[in-house]
């Protein structure tokens, strides 16, 4: 697997320490700091596909942030939260149209009722079917939505 997203954020670290715009360079360093954790931590260099799953998971906490934050009607750190999110957003692959998200999820269902899954069982296996062609590209947590929704008419 070809390995360019780190460079390109390094890359665009160095874009935002130039151009003095310090809050894209603090999430910025936020995200190579949590990629640079999980190389220590599994003594190995990341590919693309591990460093975009990173990314995920910190646009993941951006998204649960920025709904709580405006719940409690902390519009300032919410907007900050969402400043956050498009920094990160741009590392991710290109985003999933509705049409190929809803094509993604009918050809996994007809697998996954192909091999005869039911149930939760048919769930988690329409889900992991989906995570690998959809991951980085749409929201999980969506997809997860229509998805019980297409099992349980």
């Amino acid at each position: 697997m070809s390995n360019t997203l780190k460079p390109q954020l390094s890359d665009a670290v160095k874009a935002a320490m130039r151009a003095k715009q310090s809050e894209r360079l603090a999430t910025l360093r936020f995200l190579q700091a949590a990629i640079k954790q999980k190389e220590i931590d599994e003594r190995r260099d990341l590919d693309d596909a591990e460093v975009t799953a990173i990314i995920e998971k910190q646009v993941k906490q951006r998204r649960e942030s920025i709904a709580a934050f405006e719940q409690a009607g902390r519009t300032e750190t919410a907007e900050q939260e969402k400043a956050e999110l498009r920094v990160l957003q741009e590392f991710l692959p290109e985003q999933a149209s509705a049409e190929q998200v809803d094509a993604a999820i009918e050809q996994a269902v007809a697998q996954v009722n192909a091999e005869g899954a039911s149930g939760p069982a048919a769930m988690g296996k329409v889900m992991g079917l989906l995570k690998a062609s959809l991951a980085g590209k749409a929201d999980m947590s969506a997809i997860s939505a229509k998805v019980k929704a297409r099992l349980n008419p």
